[in-house]
């Protein structure tokens, strides 16, 4: 760059990789933050509910349109023969997942029918009556993984990933281990449901207010559903009451009903879930089962492992097949593993179909090596982090993974050399043993878990971003871009880098919604990728826009250094200068094969590691949280405070998911019994370690040509709580002495405490 960019560079230093407040803190602490409900209703805007399927499974005989026309205030009823186009908004298996049911209903809570109407509340009423308006012939209903796993219902093939010969592995070896485990979904949980506003424009055009994570999808399901093309369908998102990957696809259903309602009555129509039926309609994290067998030596070295990983699908595939290939490629989290087997089954059940959720996949294909390797100390008498380093990825050699990517930015070792250190990991584990062993009825425990996660989509076309950059005559900037905005700060971290390539304050850069008319073709903003590809894109933008001013300002003010960049706009504009630029980028060098499930799906892989230590009372289940200590890796930060309040925050949700988020389906009717918050326990700010709770980012670059060289930070600290739920298994392990494997599962809630408890005890006498 000429010299002439000297002064913007000098005043963009502090622009990147410093603190700053997210974009609409203070519109979120004034209660100004504009959400889709927020959005001032046209005149003339109806309401919609949807009338959930009263049965589990069943072949739908007759809906009673007449009669749900004739209730009080219903102004109109839509059902599946209503959709002009395909009665589908599947992302991935075309057709198997219907927008409103058609011949049969799959699962408790499914869509049947839409009742429009002046008052949102007369709708509701009327739709909570749905089992007086449908008929529906039971038919026998498959409501566990492993019922479906049994009857091989899958909803897309099995999937296998192997290398080397585990069977043979685990013969040879000294000790073998055979065992289960079970993982519990989890909800979503936003605090804004799902909503979307259709507004009919002119000319048989739709724009759409919608709560999404992937706009240009909700553009493609509604142009397939109502027969437009792409260029008559408008979506927006300003920004999301959270998403957590519930947004990305099943925010398509409801985009679609709203949609084709405005449409077909020419008025706006809003759909808003109330937080009961978003439960019942909607899924959410997979729960897993696992089967496992594993070979390994004195050292606790795995020699050779082979699992079956078998996925609550839910009655559709949705995204289960992207989530079953991520759980695969992160069953080796930190270790390097000679012999492995992997066989990953998305069973078919007559629930609510699961779909995306921070982590994609990757926390439960990561936490069953976690409690292998855990297994493995307890029964060799070794300390946990002691195996867990014997195993751990080398550098130069034992550094490919088992799908052939070789991890050559391996930070390992030197992040868990400091964590140790820093949070006392030894020290604290003696003072632990002399405390259980003068403590009858209350045991703490503690563990220290390591993190690897890759970062991009394995799909390798979403890889890609675009953005636009709009400079005006007064200095100020406009940029827009293709991520969605969670809550999480990507607009933030984009205006940022926007700031720092023009030499500008952070200040005088704005982002706007979210919008197809402006950034086509997007990918979600999910697998942590939203930072990476919409601030590389806005970044070319800038860039490009720079470049331009750079050879006016030394054409138009030869030696001057000290322009202010208002008044070098102003005489490029003067000039007839492009003052706007669109930017675009793709991620290099990625290869999938989804046939042999090898490659190079990651463009880099971000570490962690955490230390969390419990108290657990044995006569009745409880825990408590006492003390967290995190060191995770951002690379270098674009922003410390935004990175350290995700690193936090997915600890915490995690360790929700891990410890007491339980989702619980009748086991005859399959109703979910646990769909509200009055059933569902999501931690609180009472559920915070009440000891310490200390986080610090490892100030390493990312080796790979990233924003900035920064990572990725909204997936992988979710790992982070593998801790506090194994540091439970520690302290009900000490009721035996530490010679009784818990067998604990997740969520551990007190029941599953005691249950693990009982057992110890049991196989001590």
């Amino acid at each position: 760059m000429n010299k002439q960019a000297e002064p913007f560079l000098v005043a963009a230093a502090a622009q990147v990789g410093s603190d700053r407040a997210h974009e609409s803190a203070h519109l979120h602490v004034a209660g100004e933050a504009t959400y889709t409900d927020d959005i001032r209703e046209l005149e003339g805007t109806l309401h919609c509910a949807l009338g959930l399927s009263p049965v589990a499974h069943g072949r739908l005989v007759a809906i009673d349109v007449e009669r749900l026309r004739a209730e009080p205030g219903i102004v109109a009823v839509f059902t599946a023969a209503d959709i002009p186009g395909p009665n589908d908004c599947a992302p991935i298996v075309k057709g198997d997942d219907p927008i409103l049911a058609q011949g049969a209903v799959h699962f408790l809570g499914q869509p049947v029918f839409a009742l429009i109407a002046e008052d949102r509340r007369v709708a509701r009423r009327v739709a909570a009556r749905a089992r007086e308006f449908v008929t529906i012939e039971p038919l026998p209903a498959l409501l566990t993984a492993r019922e479906a796993h049994g009857a091989k219902a899958y909803v897309v093939p099995p999937m296998h990933l192997a290398r080397g010969d585990a069977r043979r592995a685990i013969a040879g070896a000294p000790h073998r281990l055979r065992d289960q485990l079970s993982i519990g979904g989890q909800e979503q949980f936003y605090l804004e449901g799902q909503i979307s506003y259709a507004i009919p424009l002119e000319d048989d055009g739709v724009l759409l207010h919608c709560s999404t994570q992937h706009p240009t999808e909700m553009q493609q399901v509604v142009t397939h559903a109502l027969g437009l093309a792409a260029n008559q369908v408008h979506v927006q998102c300003r920004r999301m009451g959270g998403g957590f990957g519930g947004k990305e696809s099943q925010s398509a259903l409801f985009a679609c009903v709203a949609a084709l309602a405005a449409k077909t009555l020419n008025r706006p129509v809003k759909l808003r879930l109330d937080r009961d039926d978003d439960f019942m309609a909607t899924g959410r994290r997979h729960g897993f089962e696992f089967d496992f067998e594993v070979g390994y030596d004195e050292s606790g070295r795995v020699l050779g492992v082979e699992i079956d990983l078998i996925a609550n699908a839910g009655f559709s595939a949705d995204l289960s097949p992207p989530v079953m290939t991520r759980a695969i490629c992160h069953f080796d989290n930190a270790y390097w593993l000679p012999n492995v087997s992997m066989h990953g089954y998305c069973a078919r059940t007559n629930t609510q179909s699961n779909t995306a959720f921070r982590g994609f996949g990757g926390p439960q294909g990561a936490i069953a090596i976690e409690f292998i390797l855990d297994s493995i100390a307890r029964r060799l008498g070794r300390d946990p982090l002691d195996v867990r380093r014997a195993n751990f990825y080398g550098v130069g050699a034992n550094n490919v993974t088992p799908y052939q990517q070789t991890v050559e930015d391996n930070i390992l070792q030197p992040l868990t050399d400091r964590l140790e250190s820093t949070s006392r990991y030894r020290e604290r584990r003696a003072e632990i043993a002399a405390f259980n062993e003068a403590s009858p009825v209350l045991k703490r425990g503690i563990a220290f878990t390591p993190v690897k996660f890759g970062i991009s989509f394995n799909v390798n076309h979403f890889n890609q971003a675009g953005a636009l950059v709009h400079v005006y005559t007064d200095g100020s900037v406009l940029v827009n871009h293709g991520g969605t905005e969670m809550g999480q700060g990507v607009n933030t971290k984009v205006a940022q880098v926007v700031a720092h390539e023009l030499g500008i304050p952070l200040a005088s850069v704005r982002c706007t919604a979210t919008d197809t008319q402006k950034v086509a073709n997007t990918s979600a903003t999910a697998a942590s990728t939203g930072a990476d590809l919409n601030g590389k894109a806005a970044q070319d933008a800038a860039r490009k826009i720079r470049a331009r001013l750079d050879a006016f300002a030394d054409q138009k003010f030869g030696g001057r250094r000290d322009i202010p960049f208002g008044e070098l706009v102003q005489a490029a504009y003067v000039a007839r200068v492009q003052l706007w630029s669109d930017g675009f980028y793709a991620t290099p060098g990625l290869s999938w094969n989804r046939e042999t499930m090898t490659g190079k799906p990651f463009f880099y892989f971000a570490y962690g590691a955490a230390v969390s230590e419990v108290i657990v009372d044995t006569l009745t289940g409880e825990h408590k949280l006492l003390a967290a200590d995190l060191l995770h890796d951002v690379g270098t930060s674009l922003n410390p405070a935004i990175d350290i309040g995700q690193v936090e925050g997915a600890y915490i949700q995690g360790y929700g998911w891990l410890t007491m988020e339980e989702l619980v389906w009748h086991p005859k009717s399959g109703v979910l019994l646990t769909h509200a918050p009055s059933t569902y326990k999501i931690p609180t700010a009472n559920d915070m370690p009440s000891v310490h709770f200390r986080t610090a980012l490892f100030d390493a670059p990312n080796p790979a040509d990233t924003i900035h060289r920064s990572k990725a930070v909204g997936e992988p600290p979710l790992l982070l709580p593998f801790s506090a739920l194994l540091a439970i298994r520690d302290a009900v392990s000490a009721v035996g002495g530490h010679r009784v494997d818990p067998p604990l599962r997740a969520p551990a809630t007190p029941e599953a405490v005691l249950d693990a408890v009982d057992a110890v005890r049991a196989a001590e006498r």
